[in-house]
């Protein structure tokens, strides 16, 4: 089976190194096959015999192991990425100022980010939730500091276990997954 892992928070302002390489060649130690990496900010590509939860166990022993800081981490099948994707509301093809996916990391309480939204009012902005992630617009720049996902989102305790990609590296995962 292919998937797609998506780290959360490493290489983001010289903070929380992890040179993809290295962590390919630690992927392949564990018996995953046919790795690959897209950008350096946490998206690798591999394959598995095993099951969804074996991976995640095997994942996480790995960057447990060889990380001295938390890697929260969401892992998607190639089949749930692409029909996460397909099942897009019409909105999410049009023109907005910024789209961006919360993916759901493997150990967050989904719960949690759900009552957010429930609760939420939001403003100039529109949500979609999804099995996989949250996929959230935004329609106009000048009026992004007003927002629910600039002004809340980030002050929620859940918001250290999502790991988020904006449209163009969503649609590129994509890409890569369809070939």
């Amino acid at each position: 089976m292919r998937y797609i892992l998506l780290l959360r928070g490493i290489n983001v302002g010289g903070k929380n190194k992890v040179s993809m390489s290295d962590l390919k060649e630690l992927l392949l130690h564990v018996g995953f096959e046919k790795l690959d990496s897209y950008i350096n900010s946490g998206n690798l590509f591999f394959s598995s015999v095993e099951s969804r939860e074996a991976c995640i166990s095997k994942i996480r022993k790995v960057l447990e192991t060889n990380y001295d800081f938390s890697i929260p981490f969401a892992l998607l099948t190639k089949e749930e990425y692409l029909e996460e994707r397909a099942e897009l509301p019409k909105w999410w093809r049009e023109e907005l100022a910024r789209k961006n996916v919360l993916f759901y990391s493997c150990d967050l309480d989904k719960s949690d980010i759900l009552n957010f939204i429930e609760k939420s009012t939001f403003y100039n902005e529109i949500i979609y939730v999804g099995r996989q992630a949250v996929f959230w617009g935004k329609y106009e720049e000048s009026e992004y500091l007003k927002t629910t996902y600039h002004k809340k989102l980030m002050k929620q305790d859940f918001y250290k276990q999502i790991t988020i990609r904006n449209e163009k590296t969503f649609e590129k995962i994509a890409e890569i997954l369809e070939n």
